[in-house]
């Protein structure tokens, strides 16, 4: 390991003040940042996935963010190859880098290594994809937790993407999805410090109902209706598109669709909160504002423990 090569992740819900933090923390060790927000890696995607604005991007130097097109294939193990890669470019002119987003598959990634599965035909995505359309999501989520229900307890259960990789999983190799997670983490030749920030729930849910609004009176129907015609790809099967396109097909009106999109971006925050109080290993940070303090503070101490 190489004891001076700091990768500082900063992790937590949607709207919880990540952005900032990671700016003002690059700003004070003149480092850049590595977004592991996949769906801020989409160009086609700006509004709803509440990327950094220009200015804040302007601030410190960002990576993989507008890096994708929706309609380009990426996986969660080509990005963990690809910032590998980068932080071997980085790591040679600078010790430290920030790692940031709320997505933990994306984080984990990066700090402990994939769990590796056996290769997977196409037709079984293929097939999972059609059964969604025509038999409905519920299924396929019964499937899972009759077939894995150890799995079941831990994956984000709404989520299409990750039942359905799961299934494909099964049903290839007739042996749970849960079978082929690692136990052991990959080492990295880096330091990591992780850490989460954390709020109230109240304050937190405040904060991202404003976020919808503030989305909203920046264009987001008009961004969505732009979409509309590709809304079967799986980058825009996610919460403040899905919602929208149930609006411009008939199944609900205008104003059910915002409050559906602050219902279900509470819930995604609820799930990534509880996400991060099972990983042992981040440091809570609770006092948001003082992220930036209190994170060089534990480097600071890191680093003394380490000479």
């Amino acid at each position: 390991m190489i004891k001076d090569k700091y990768l500082i992740v900063i992790g937590g819900p949607t709207a919880i003040g990540k952005t900032n933090s990671s700016i003002g923390l690059a700003q004070k060790l003149q480092c850049d940042i590595i977004s592991a927000d996949s769906r801020q890696f989409y160009r086609e995607m700006n509004i709803g996935t509440a990327k950094p604005t220009a200015s804040e991007q302007s601030q410190a130097n960002h990576h993989f963010i507008n890096s994708l097109s929706i309609h380009d294939d990426y996986s969660v193990g080509k990005f963990e190859q690809d910032t590998l890669n980068l932080l071997d470019e980085l790591f040679a002119t600078n010790d430290y880098c920030i790692l940031t987003g709320g997505a933990g598959l994306f984080l984990n990634a990066i700090c402990y290594g994939l769990d590796r599965f056996p290769a997977v035909s196409p037709n079984y995505r293929i097939s999972l994809n059609q059964e969604l359309q025509e038999r409905g999501f519920g299924v396929l989520q019964k499937e899972l937790a009759r077939a894995d229900p150890e799995y079941y307890k831990k994956v984000d259960e709404k989520n299409p993407q990750r039942v359905i990789r799961a299934l494909e999983v099964i049903r290839s190799s007739g042996k749970p999805f849960s079978s082929f997670l690692k136990k052991v983490p990959t080492a990295r030749p880096f330091q990591i410090l992780p850490f989460q920030l954390q709020m109230e729930r109240d304050r937190l849910y405040g904060r991202i109902n404003r976020r919808v609004d503030n989305m909203i009176e920046q264009g987001l129907e008009q961004e969505a209706r732009a979409l509309y015609s590709h809304r079967d790809l799986n980058a825009l099967r996610t919460v403040g598109y899905s919602e929208w396109f149930a609006h411009f097909g008939g199944e609900i009106d205008r104003n059910t669709a915002i409050e559906l999109i602050k219902r279900n971006t509470r819930r995604y925050a609820k799930r990534q909160v509880t996400w991060f109080r099972n990983q042992g290993a981040y440091q809570p940070i609770q006092q948001v504002d003082k992220t930036v303090a209190l994170v060089l503070q534990a480097l600071k101490i890191n680093k003394e423990k380490s000479s």
